[in-house]
């Protein structure tokens, strides 16, 4: 008598996404109600919480048309988020290392006319 291991919200959200991505369609809740417990494993009563956490994240698109909301994401968004992603990391790198040398020399400034004395203790 084993018993079957929930998945985790990461595992979900993961999952969720390679729906999106392998199908590249737009869904409604009620449709991702009906395909993410067949397809994914994710048990029909998550779905909608997993489904606005990616919505508050950004990672998939949400849209209210009439009365209904649809859901999307395509790769392509996420690739080139990553690359803006990376794009912000290397400037900030970039400027972490220019001021780091900046200080460096400053110090070394500073060093110049100055002499190290010893402390004695007694």
């Amino acid at each position: 008598m084993s018993k079957k291991k929930g998945l985790s919200a990461e595992e979900k959200r993961a999952r969720m996404m390679e729906i999106f991505f392998e199908t590249k369609d737009v869904f409604q809740l009620k449709d991702m109600e009906k395909i993410a417990p067949k397809e994914k494993g994710i048990t029909a009563m998550s779905v909608k919480e997993v489904l606005q956490s990616l919505v508050d994240d950004g990672m998939v698109d949400c849209e209210r048309i009439g009365t209904s909301n649809y859901y999307w994401a395509f790769p392509s968004k996420a690739l080139h988020a990553r690359k803006r992603k990376l794009e912000v990391l290397e400037s900030q790198l970039s400027e972490g290392n220019q001021k780091h040398a900046s200080l460096q020399k400053s110090i070394e400034k500073a060093k110049i006319g100055r002499h190290e004395t010893v402390k004695q203790i007694k």
